[in-house]
């Protein structure tokens, strides 16, 4: 058996994604989902430690991602597709179930999966995102707080002009975003006086100016030139209509969902987030939330000094949080 990596294209669910891959397929599988805008590439110090503990892992760049299959279609991203390539992926490796580690949107699409297939998924281990259940369609909640304020999500639902301005240079995008929602940015970024507004306002408007490579954290550089470059590389290859529309099905994935609750999360179900992670900001109560709401919550581990980008910033760090839940399943 060898603990190195291999990437190779899989055909699943009526598209062909490219999935990095190590360990032993015998053994048990620990499916990890990238988020938004996010790549495989994000796992790289996760697949061998993972594997080398005695697990087999399967990391994908979803759909719309990278050189995977990027449907034209906006509802192409929704909830039964993103799970269907799931579910199928672990049907190519005739493996009954997974234990999903979901990051950002990731961890939004292992919390649908489960509730529509439990029987598929082992555990669950939620990357900067709890769960949270829509009692209503999500962007009319977000117009009833933020009116004509600007945010990203209601921006996004629009067709053409979030996909042109990340698209524009994918090198300084993805630049800006990695760097941004980092511990780093998270507390130097510069807070306009007043709320900036919906009309005229951009998602890379607000975003800090990135120093120079690498990018630093608690462990040292966690994002080299070359990590950017592999980025850039693959958005450049894909674009970001495939990404930005995972968000423009939040109200008919919540639709999708209706009835299917809580309740039907009975595996182990644990989150890891950043102390600075943007999410935590914006959702503080989530821990409390699922500690009341889910049968099997295993608890919160915080990673001090982190962003967002929590299994980049601190990678061994987080490898000790993730293995020590995996272990106790």
């Amino acid at each position: 058996m060898t603990n190195s990596v291999t990437i190779r294209s899989i055909a699943v669910n009526g598209v062909d994604l490219i999935v990095h891959e190590c360990g032993d397929p015998a053994a048990p599988t620990v499916l990890l989902l990238h988020g938004f805008p996010d790549l495989a590439h994000c796992w790289r110090h996760q697949m061998a430690p993972l594997a080398a503990a005695g697990f087999h892992v399967l990391a994908p760049n979803q759909r719309g991602y990278g050189h995977s299959s990027a449907p034209a279609t906006v509802d192409a991203y929704g909830i039964d597709y993103l799970a269907g390539d799931l579910f199928a992926l672990l049907d190519h490796y005739h493996k009954d179930d997974a234990v999903f580690v979901g990051h950002d949107w990731g961890a939004m699409v292992t919390w649908d999966a489960a509730r529509l297939q439990p029987e598929r998924v082992r555990a669950i281990a939620a990357v900067s995102v709890p769960y949270v259940e829509w009692r209503s369609p999500p962007t009319e909640l977000f117009k009833a707080v933020f009116g004509d304020r600007f945010f990203y999500m209601l921006y996004f639902q629009q067709v053409g002009p979030p996909e042109a301005e990340l698209g524009a240079d994918p090198l300084a995008t993805m630049a800006r975003m990695l760097y941004g929602a980092s511990a780093h940015g998270a507390v130097n970024r510069i807070r306009p006086s007043e709320p900036a507004p919906m009309e005229g306002t951009g998602f890379l408007t607000l975003m800090t100016e990135p120093p120079s490579l690498p990018f630093n954290g608690p462990e040292g550089p966690w994002l080299t030139a070359a990590d950017l470059d592999v980025y850039a590389d693959e958005f450049e290859h894909s674009g970001f209509f495939g990404p930005v529309s995972w968000y423009r099905n939040l109200d008919a994935n919540s639709v999708r969902l209706t009835g299917l609750g809580a309740a039907r999360l009975t595996m182990p179900c644990y989150l890891i987030w950043g102390e600075y992670d943007l999410v935590k900001a914006m959702d503080p109560k989530g821990p409390a939330r699922m500690q009341s709401e889910l049968p099997d919550f295993r608890g919160t581990t915080e990673l001090a000094g982190v962003g967002h980008w929590v299994q980049q910033e601190a990678p061994n760090a987080f490898n000790e949080a993730l293995l020590g839940f995996l272990r106790s399943l």
